[in-house]
């Protein structure tokens, strides 16, 4: 595989970039075609793949922008576009591009992203709870995996109760119970499984990851630059130097399986192996990075009108998200027993 951005890639990167130079919310990622780029051309979007989403997020999290960006094109758009036909496709993809939200409830308690949920489609019913959904209440389709089936359901359909629950970053969160649901046989995806959306969710997730562990390192390395102590700028102490070099190593090999992945998924590859090493690096190494790069700020860091608090907490929500690093090395441990 080549590591270097497709001329797509680097033009979709720019987009965005050009962007969140100015603003870091939702309405300006609209604004500015962003939400678009994934919908089909039929619904008025570009029609760009997994590849080109995984560049939005990663762009989205190298600014810092806590948005919808991740729960709707990456919890959203890219499962429908993989699984739905283009009928629903056309009924759940309708609004995106004008900046209608989507996301998926994909947790439960106790289980970070199942593939064999504890949640049950039966005779059109569908019963149990999700958790970490996020923007829940804000959304037009929650996508939802159950026990034998993968559908798509209302937030505001009889029997739909969202509880709202805390976040590291202030971003809408709930725990969703679905109470013997109605569900219509043209709002389940055909042949779906949960093993595959939780694969494109972990996917995109890295991605994100991946650009809030660069852009922190990046805002580090110019703090230190700059920041002067003893007469001297704090980048040139050895140990300061050491640190962020810690830093930067991790942000590489963040950026090498996180590519690796979404390679994988989009060329039709085999990418469990790889999926499973992602979802372990993420929660044992960008938390620890975070904190050292809180570190390195001395007390800016704890400044909520600097930016370094956005990275450090929305890391925090995506590990929990994940399971933390003993679940996540747990399953590298399963797979490599299995082989």
């Amino acid at each position: 595989m080549d590591f270097n951005l497709t001329a797509t890639q680097q033009a979709v990167a720019d987009v965005v970039t050009s962007v969140l130079n100015r603003d870091l919310s939702w309405d300006a990622l609209v604004s500015g075609g962003v939400a678009a780029l994934p919908v089909p051309e039929r619904l008025g979007g570009d029609g760009v793949g997994l590849p080109e989403v995984a560049t939005v997020l990663t762009e989205v999290g190298r600014h810092g922008a806590i948005t919808p960006a991740l729960a709707t094109l990456g919890f959203g758009v890219v499962p429908l576009l993989d699984l739905a036909t283009d009928e629903q496709q056309d009924r759940f993809l309708a609004d995106v591009a004008k900046g209608g939200l989507l996301t998926a409830a994909l947790s439960e308690p106790g289980a970070a992203l199942p593939d064999r949920p504890s949640t049950t489609l039966a005779n059109g019913r569908l019963s149990g709870t999700k958790v970490a959904v996020p923007y829940a209440d804000s959304a037009d389709w929650i996508v939802v995996t159950a026990d034998n089936a993968v559908v798509v359901v209302s937030p505001r359909a009889d029997g739909v109760r969202l509880a709202k629950t805390p976040t590291s970053n202030a971003s809408q969160e709930y725990t969703v119970t679905f109470a013997d649901v109605a569900v219509d046989e043209s709002d389940v995806l055909a042949g779906a499984a949960p093993h595959r959306v939780n694969q494109l969710a972990l996917a995109l997730i890295g991605a994100y990851t991946d650009g809030l562990v660069a852009g922190a390192l990046r805002l580090t390395a110019d703090y230190v630059a700059n920041r002067k102590q003893f007469g001297k700028p704090l980048s040139t102490f050895q140990t300061v130097a050491a640190q962020l070099s810690e830093v930067y190593i991790a942000s590489r090999t963040i950026d090498l399986v996180a590519k690796s992945v979404v390679w994988r998924l989009s060329e039709g590859r085999d990418a469990d192996a790889d999926l499973d090493v992602l979802g372990y690096w993420l929660t044992s190494q960008a938390p620890p990075v975070m904190q050292t790069c809180h570190h390195l700020h001395g007390g800016m860091g704890m400044d909520i009108t600097y930016p370094m608090h956005r990275y450090y907490s929305t890391i925090k929500d995506l590990t929990r998200l994940l399971g933390g690093p003993s679940h996540r090395l747990d399953l590298v441990g399963a797979q490599c027993s299995s082989n």
